[in-house]
C-alpha cells in the first residue's frame, strides 16, 4: 500500500482532547490513474471494550452514559453500552481490566479477547480490542460510575443476558462494539 500513497503535507487543525489532522496526499487507485484527496483524521488512542457476564445468574454488565454525537444526530444521547476506554499506553488486556474496575466496579475473571477491529476507519485511526469476561458477586471492588474528574457520569446497569439480546434485536442497542459484544456472547453461548 505505501507505493500507492504518498502523503504530501499535515495540517494539525486541533490538539484538544483527540488530534485532528487534515491531511493532503497522492493516491494511485486501482486502476492506476493518481489523484489528490484531502482527508481529516481523528487520533486519540486505540482502545479496550468488555462485556463482562455472570454464568451462575446469567446476567451480563453494561454501562449507559451520555455520548454528545447520539444527542446531536437526534437521539436523547444516554447509549446503553459495554465499558470501553483508552490504552493509555497499556496492553489492552490492562486496560479492560482496570475500566471493568473504575466503570462497573468488579475484578473481572477469565478475560477472553474475542476480535481487534477499527470501529469507524474512515476517519478515525482508534483500533479497539474487545473482550468478554466473568463476573460475580464476589469480585466487586467498588461501585463503578468513572471517575468524575475526567467527565465520567456513568450508570451501572446489570441486566438479565436474555434482556439485552431482546434489546439488541429491537434496536435498542445501538452502539457497535456492545452490539458485537453480545453477538460474541450469544456464539460463546450456543444462543
Amino acid at each position: 500500500m505505501s507505493k500507492r500513497v504518498t502523503i504530501d503535507k499535515v495540517e494539525t487543525l486541533s490538539r484538544r482532547w483527540a488530534d485532528l489532522k487534515q491531511y493532503t496526499l497522492t493516491y494511485r487507485r486501482y486502476d492506476g490513474v493518481s489523484e489528490k484527496q484531502i482527508r481529516e483524521v481523528h487520533d486519540h488512542g486505540s482502545g479496550a471494550a468488555v462485556l463482562p457476564y455472570d454464568a451462575a445468574r446469567g446476567t451480563v454488565l453494561l454501562v449507559r452514559q451520555f455520548r454528545l454525537p447520539v444527542y446531536l444526530d437526534g437521539a436523547s444521547g444516554d447509549l446503553l453500552e459495554v465499558c470501553a476506554g483508552l490504552l493509555d499506553g497499556d496492553m489492552p488486556e490492562v486496560c479492560a481490566r482496570r475500566e471493568a474496575e473504575e466503570e462497573l466496579g468488579h475484578r473481572v475473571q477469565n478475560l477472553r479477547e474475542v476480535v481487534t477491529t477499527y470501529m469507524t476507519p474512515g476517519a478515525v485511526t482508534e483500533r479497539l480490542t474487545c473482550f468478554l469476561a466473568d463476573y460475580s458477586e464476589e469480585t466487586r471492588v467498588g461501585g463503578g460510575g468513572g471517575h468524575r474528574h475526567e467527565g465520567e457520569d456513568i450508570e451501572v446497569i446489570e441486566l438479565p443476558f436474555t434482556e439485552a439480546w431482546r434489546m439488541l434485536q429491537d434496536k435498542e442497542i445501538a452502539d457497535a462494539k456492545t452490539v458485537m459484544l453480545l453477538l460474541f456472547l450469544a456464539r460463546e453461548l450456543a444462543v
